[in-house]
């Protein structure tokens, strides 16, 4: 393969990797957002916001990566899938807007008003979860239509709200301590048996709604080759199970309050894994492939430069606010 047919290839994998980095950086945050009105009382809500606070425009901006390569590589598929998920991208981007607005008015407004932007913090959250399970779901399928597809959309569309829940969860458990921490690992194991019902559901139905998954998947030799990446996921979800009931996640100085979030970014990045392996070569599944829709290697090549200054300068300024703000969230700073 040279170097102009590897470029579409290429600008897939960066695509993937920045929608991957979007998942497990926002998803934690959506999911505190969805937790909010379980906390016990506003001081425990500013808590919750004050973890995320620093982070949360960042994670963002992968988002912005993932879409903005799809638009500029493969202008084509992005015509066709955006048009397809009109709607779905229209209610995630109403659902991120609320959440920033209600973000930012919290802080300053009055005690009456404060359950308003609360509220609007949570349903932001939610909506953008449903809506990015969705789109995901009708994704996977190819944008394939028929009761059965959109019923599979429909399960991811609930399977992508539990995921992001446990990431919150586990996202408090490392950021907090005392109750509110206690309150977070109660939270995880709550969320806990519904993400791994809703990810079994996922992967029984997505074989049978994709004959081209399930080739993949269910001949030999790849059936051996690939057992272990589910094997590895049900491993890292049964730790991250007995790891909920350990002391040595508790307290300010807890060594292991890292490992459940951890833990549960990797059944994530296992997953992404299993997924690129069921679509490639195509960008949209079964009908178009990264060169029938990849820009010109011209084109390509000019991109690549942009693409080689924005995406180190991005995971340079996200590791630095990470070390910058590590450790235990103090009291609410934002306004």
């Amino acid at each position: 393969m040279d170097f102009d047919t590897f470029l579409p290839v290429l600008f897939w994998l960066l695509m993937g990797v920045s929608m991957l980095a979007y998942v497990a950086l926002d998803g934690y945050d959506l999911g505190v957002g969805m937790l909010l009105p379980r906390a016990h009382d506003d001081a425990e809500r500013d808590e919750m916001v004050s973890s995320i606070g620093p982070f949360w425009d960042a994670n963002e901006t992968w988002l912005v990566l993932g879409v903005g390569l799809l638009l500029i590589a493969f202008p084509k598929a992005h015509g066709v899938i955006l048009q397809a998920l009109y709607i779905p991208v229209a209610l995630m981007l109403l659902g991120l807007i609320l959440r920033g607005v209600a973000f930012d008015f919290r802080v300053k407004a009055r005690a009456q008003q404060k359950p308003l932007w609360n509220a609007a913090f949570f349903a932001g959250s939610l909506l953008a979860s449903l809506a990015q399970g969705w789109m995901l779901g009708r994704y996977v399928t190819g944008l394939a239509e028929g009761p059965m597809a959109l019923a599979f959309a429909a399960g991811v569309a609930i399977a992508v709200p539990a995921a992001y829940v446990l990431l919150g969860a586990c996202w408090l458990i490392l950021k907090t301590d005392g109750a509110l921490q206690e309150r977070a690992v109660r939270w995880a194991k709550i969320a806990w048996p519904g993400l791994v019902l809703a990810l079994a559901l996922v992967s029984i139905a997505t074989p049978l709604v994709s004959p081209t998954v399930a080739g993949r998947w269910f001949t030999l030799p790849n059936l051996l080759a690939l057992l272990p990446v589910p094997l590895m996921a049900g491993m890292a979800l049964v730790a991250l199970r007995g790891l909920l009931n350990s002391h040595r996640i508790r307290g300010p100085q807890a060594r292991l309050a890292w490992l459940p979030l951890v833990l549960a970014v990797s059944v994530l990045v296992l997953g992404a894994f299993g997924l690129a392996y069921s679509l490639y070569p195509y960008v949209l599944l079964d009908r178009l492939t990264v060169w029938e829709v990849a820009s010109a290697p011209s084109s390509l090549k000019i991109i690549l430069v942009g693409t080689a200054i924005s995406l180190p300068a991005i995971a340079g300024y996200t590791v630095f606010v990470y070390r910058v703000f590590g450790g235990k969230t103090s009291g609410i700073t934002y306004g």
